[in-house]
């Protein structure tokens, strides 16, 4: 088992980032259970509870991209801390909202933090292990985002089953507050990779403030394009799915609250082990590789399951490898962005292609909201996700293959070859 070869710094940081992400899972996908309930209660429309969805991703960017760049000035751990310190505070804030207004702003607010989570946390682990593990455990972390998402699949389930769904969809936000004070205790010893204290040395010594716009340099443009562009695609495709597919399964699939739960459990038990196998074929087939093959299998198992007539039964059993696909292609982003940008603009560079694909696929939420309007929900979804998987295998053909660089603290290394 690769864990054991790792150090006990390295695992305890893989333990932080882990159970951080995994709360950021929960707070985010917890909405997606509640638009059917917000729908009926205030009267939103389904284009405005996309706007609601897409608000947050594009705050998301807008905080992952900042996060980054902070991460780069004040240190990882520091930002890390503070992303989820603000990412909880209004996701408790948004239980006590009265209005499509309100809770429009304090989800926009939670993504802030929300976008900062990841891009921080992944920048982390990649330089914490050593390169030849790099992809699995990035994948680890990444496979938390299943483990978010189910348990606030089976919270949903609980409460709705115990409380009256007026005051349900309030609990289930507060709820989000509890396990954030854990990953703060946990973090709270953490310290910064030594290729990042070793970087900003080499920076001091040199006079070099560092500049966040370098990622635009003429070395470094045509990778912050492409990778932005990849990130869009596979972004933008996840989002259609996972934003909608509780209302999907609701209102064109007819299905109970019990029986939406038990299938989603089923695709988050297929998400989660897509995470752990993506993360170990990332390292043995490469990241580019990796991702076309994730891609390919994804978009066809959507275009089967929103654009061809299928049974409950049938439904049940795709679900599984829908969701394996669906959520297994990340695996690799975090490590891959890391090896495409150099030490002292790596924050900055992964923190803008991630969620500048973010800011991109935010829009795909919203939509569908309005084109379900005039189509049938599930057709309107299964147009933009398999579009946005045909952008990520476009652009994996066109970027560098990166698996096992290593990651220098050399102020001047161009990142990939």
């Amino acid at each position: 088992m690769w864990l054991k070869q790792t150090s006990s710094d390295e695992r305890k940081t893989l333990l932080a980032a882990f159970a951080g992400y995994g709360v950021d899972a929960f707070d985010y996908m917890i909405y997606t259970f509640l638009i059917p309930t917000l729908i009926m209660i205030w009267g939103m429309s389904k284009a405005e509870a996309g706007y609601i969805a897409t608000g947050a991703l594009v705050t998301s960017a807008i905080g992952g991209w900042l996060a980054g760049i902070l991460a780069d000035k004040y240190g990882r751990v520091r930002i890390l801390q503070l992303t989820v310190l603000w990412f909880t505070v209004f996701t408790v804030l948004s239980g006590f909202t009265n209005s499509y207004e309100q809770l429009f702003f304090t989800r926009a607010m939670q993504g802030l933090g929300f976008g900062g989570e990841w891009s921080v946390g992944s920048i982390l682990i990649a330089e914490m292990i050593q390169a030849r593990h790099r992809g699995k455990a990035v994948g680890l972390v990444q496979s938390s985002w299943a483990v978010g998402w189910g348990l606030s699949a089976i919270a949903f389930w609980i409460v709705y089953a115990l409380t009256p769904q007026e005051q349900a969809w309030r609990i289930l936000f507060w709820l989000g507050a509890l396990p954030a004070l854990l990953i703060i205790y946990i973090r709270r010893n953490l310290k910064d990779p030594q290729v990042y204290l070793s970087m900003r040395e080499q920076m001091h010594a040199s006079g070099d403030t560092g500049n966040f716009l370098d990622i635009f340099s003429p070395a470094l443009l045509r990778t912050t394009i492409l990778a932005s562009l990849m990130t869009s695609g596979m972004q933008g495709a996840y989002y259609s799915v996972t934003t909608w597919l509780p209302t999907y399964l609701k209102t064109e699939r007819h299905l109970s609250v019990l029986n939406t739960s038990s299938y989603l459990l089923i695709l988050i038990l297929g998400s989660f082990l897509g995470y752990l196998t993506s993360a170990w074929l990332s390292d043995y087939l490469g990241r580019r590789r990796c991702f076309i093959l994730f891609a390919v299998c994804a978009g066809t198992l959507i275009a089967i399951y929103t654009q061809i007539p299928i049974t409950d039964a049938m439904m049940l059993v795709l679900g599984f490898p829908l969701g394996f696909f669906l959520s297994g292609i990340f695996s690799g982003m975090g490590a891959f962005l890391s090896e495409l940008f150099p030490s002292r603009i790596r924050g900055s560079g992964q923190g803008f292609c991630y969620n500048a694909g973010r800011a991109v696929g935010a829009i795909c939420p919203a939509l569908i909201g309005y084109m379900s309007s005039f189509m049938p929900l599930g057709l309107a979804i299964g147009y933009l996700a398999v579009g946005g998987y045909l952008l990520v295998v476009v652009t994996a053909l066109t970027l560098p293959e990166t698996r096992g660089l290593e990651l220098s603290s050399e102020t001047g290394n161009t990142g990939a070859h």
